[in-house]
């Protein structure tokens, strides 16, 4: 097999592995013995010494780093961002269900996209338009399954929803930030810190408990933060970095599903119909604006790459 071969293979296993290690992150939140604001700075605070560590061990990552402070206030905002993500969807998890909570998380990518449309003024394609429509339609219906379950697990589907408008200014930050030429490493570092520092004060005035009480307890927090936080983010930023584009909706579709099955294999969550339809519209939903959005950047591409040769 080629040296491209084999570099394709790991970056297959990685992006698989990492999609593994992040959909098991509502699972450790469920199983935590913190409240859901602490375990969301925990779930940062013990990943920032493995982010900062990678930014003084890898090559050129710390000389990359003043270009990610100069747009500090976006890394702020960023920061803010992900802390109101983690924050929600923490909580989230404990009042409905796993599946529920993390299919709607990703709600974030068709708001990303359509976010995109609406500050650059282009028009939206067709196909963006049917995964919208279909997202819409599924997040009925998870949110009428919800609402003739209990009014928690309702709440907990809002919360859902508020999380993914949170993650959504947070991707395009990152988004922002990048195009400006901003690293990976030091923009993960600078603004995961500033996401601590957010939340620490608000895990202590919302009275939750802030300690775990046993090893398993540490343990717990121990494994959200490196193996679902960095690990999951450093395998999938890794692999996306050596696989096309189009496989950045298989880690946003596998998340949700692995996350569901292992709910059900340990909290015995198991979903009813309507919950299935409305998952499968989602995800739906999600790929159709994944796709809309590749195929939009493949023409702007030529476009660009057409006014060169005829420049030339």
């Amino acid at each position: 097999m080629t040296s491209s071969g084999d570099s394709r293979r790991r970056a297959l296993i990685a992006l698989f592995v990492g999609a593994l290690f992040i959909a098991l992150s509502p699972i450790f939140v469920r199983l935590a013995e913190t409240g859901p604001t602490a375990t969301a700075f925990w779930r940062v605070a013990l990943a920032l010494p493995a982010f900062w560590a990678g930014l003084v061990l890898v090559p050129g990552a710390l000389g990359a780093a003043p270009q990610a402070l100069r747009q500090w206030p976006l890394l702020l905002v960023a920061g803010a961002a992900f802390a109101g993500d983690l924050g929600l969807w923490h909580t989230s998890i404990q009042l409905t269900s796993v599946a529920n909570s993390t299919v709607l998380v990703n709600i974030a990518a068709v708001l990303v996209t359509l976010a995109s449309w609406l500050i650059w003024r282009r028009r939206p394609q067709r196909l963006f338009l049917a995964g919208l429509a279909l997202s819409v339609g599924g997040v009925v219906l998870l949110v009428r399954a919800s609402f003739s379950y209990s009014t928690s697990a309702l709440a907990g589907d809002l919360l859902g929803l508020g999380t993914a408008v949170f993650y959504a200014i947070y991707l395009l930050c990152i988004g922002v930030l990048r195009g400006r030429g901003a690293a990976t490493l030091p923009l993960m570092s600078v603004a995961s810190s500033v996401t601590a520092l957010v939340l620490l004060p608000l895990a202590l005035l919302s009275g939750e408990r802030m300690l775990p009480q046993t090893a398993w307890g540490w343990a717990t927090l121990a494994g959200l933060a490196l193996a679902s936080h960095a690990g999951g983010q450093g395998l999938i930023t890794y692999a996306l970095a050596h696989l096309p584009a189009s496989f950045s909706a298989v880690s946003l579709l596998l998340q949700p599903v692995v996350a569901a099955l292992i709910a059900w294999a340990l909290f015995g969550e198991a979903l009813g119909p309507l919950q299935l339809a409305g998952a499968a519209m989602v995800l739906a939903g999600i790929y159709l604006a994944n796709l809309s959005a590749r195929n939009e950047q493949a023409r702007h591409s030529a476009s660009k790459e057409q006014k060169r040769s005829n420049a030339a």
